[in-house]
């Protein structure tokens, strides 16, 4: 069994050195591995819970919660419902699990913080098959964003568990 940390914050919470480190896996898996140029830190961070996944104090899995009805300058950033966006898992520990267990967390947070609210994704098109068996649907039809094909999912149903 992996022993992963969760830590849910507001960027307020962190010190210098931890938003760093979020930034630098954030621009890792976004930027660098999806060879995929565009402005990763934005202004929803400031209006985000940010989920961090931690083994023995490192950072190895995150996400973020926008807060629900905040209003953004980019078209289709933000939502009526909390939306969970920049779902991570660092290079050197995918395929573990983790993605599993950071959704979970993740689904259950929103839940708590957003009850009744439901949640709402824009899902990477081939990671598809994840994110419905965590419960959430596809709402339209699949859209281009930074140049990677995506959809956008609704949950509205409670936390699946895992087989």
């Amino acid at each position: 069994m992996l022993d992963i940390r969760f830590r849910w914050t507001r960027l307020s919470e962190l010190t210098a050195a931890q938003w760093h480190t979020l930034l630098a896996a954030r621009q890792a898996v976004f930027v660098v591995e999806q060879n995929c140029p565009y402005q990763d830190a934005d202004e929803l961070d400031l209006h985000s819970w940010h989920l961090l996944g931690e083994i023995e104090g490192r950072l190895v899995a995150y996400l973020r919660v926008v807060d629900p009805g905040w209003k953004s300058v980019h078209p289709g950033a933000c939502y009526a419902e909390p939306s969970i966006g920049r779902v991570l898992t660092t290079s050197e520990h995918r395929g573990r699990g983790l993605g599993w267990l950071l959704m979970h967390e993740g689904i259950t947070g929103c839940e708590r913080r957003f009850p009744g609210q439901g949640i709402r994704i824009s899902a990477q098109s081939y990671l598809l098959k994840f994110y419905c068996a965590l419960g959430f649907q596809v709402v339209g039809e699949e859209y281009l964003e930074d140049g990677i094909p995506h959809f956008e999912m609704l949950r509205t149903e409670s936390v699946p568990q895992r087989d």
